[in-house]
């Protein structure tokens, strides 16, 4: 997964002082903390490529400001060691050694949190300090819903996060906070997930107590060896998740042909027998009809 780059941003200074207000004045500069300011967001950005955007822009800021020793931590580590995220909040987190002071935790858009960080989980990213791969997923996995950390988990298991490493950290965490929750997410994160869309779905069936899909699943048709997203081969059902991005052009090829080559497909998978259900970002906001939906599938 490509890691992203956080803006370059400038520090004020007296010498620097008319021009800032210069290029602030003109729009080619925002003041986003006392201090600190960095090119404006561009305007043709989706909105989660925006909230993404927004935090990076966020831990830029608090890069440029904070003095004492700090990781960026949970979803802003995962965000920029590249992982997925899901419903990403606009606040920046960072680890620190001490207690923060009182008037440090009144910053709306900075969480503070405070631990004994071992050199273990201390790491370097893009010239930044974060907390390595291993426990962005278990800080993420005790302190997110379990929908949004798995969307972390699955992408950390994709970049080479490693599974013995997490065993450890959740041991060393028993009785915590957040434990059982993270335990359950993490033994349910899976490399072979795809996308974001494809984790959420994976949750929504886990809460509901459904049988676990495969994800990435590989199915023999007339047209050759095909996979699914998530598959039950016992039942021959499958869950497609369809993101938008892939029918948008550009890098992805000609929406038609693309479309084409879907029912192409589609076609292949119930001919071999296969219910093909389809999913799309609008129906997360219905996870029971999601869960019916596959309900039926399952009990034809």
């Amino acid at each position: 997964m490509e890691r992203p780059a956080p803006p370059t941003a400038t520090r004020f200074s007296e010498e620097r002082r008319t021009e800032l207000a210069r290029r602030t004045r003109a729009g080619t500069l925002d003041r986003v903390r006392r201090g600190v300011y960095l090119p404006p967001v561009p305007d043709d950005l989706s909105p989660a490529q925006l909230r993404r955007e927004l935090v990076l822009r966020r831990v830029s800021a608090v890069a440029e400001r904070l003095s004492n020793a700090y990781w960026f931590s949970h979803t802003s580590a995962a965000l920029l060691h590249g992982c997925w995220t899901w419903r990403l909040a606009d606040v920046v987190h960072v680890t620190q050694l001490r207690p923060p002071k009182a008037a440090q935790t009144r910053e709306p858009t900075l969480r503070r949190h405070w631990t004994d960080l071992p050199d273990r989980d201390r790491a370097v990213v893009t010239g930044l300090p974060v907390t390595t791969l291993e426990r962005t997923v278990v800080d993420c996995a005790r302190s997110l819903p379990g929908a949004q950390a798995l969307v972390v988990a699955d992408s950390a298991l994709r970049a080479g996060a490693d599974p013995a490493v997490l065993a450890v950290l959740l041991a060393e965490a028993v009785g915590g906070r957040g434990v059982r929750g993270a335990r359950a997410v993490v033994g349910l994160a899976d490399a072979r997930a795809e996308s974001p869309g494809e984790s959420v779905v994976r949750w929504i069936l886990h809460e509901a107590g459904l049988a676990a899909p495969v994800p990435g699943l590989e199915v023999p048709t007339w047209r050759g060896n095909l996979w699914v997203d998530l598959g039950w081969p016992e039942h021959r059902v499958a869950v497609e998740f369809d993101g938008a991005v892939k029918y948008s052009g550009g890098g992805f090829g000609d929406p038609r042909s693309r479309l084409q080559q879907e029912k192409v497909r589609h076609d292949a998978l119930v001919e071999a027998g296969w219910v093909v259900l389809r999913v799309v970002w609008a129906d997360l906001g219905d996870p029971a009809a999601i869960v019916r939906r596959v309900e039926r599938a399952l009990r034809r």
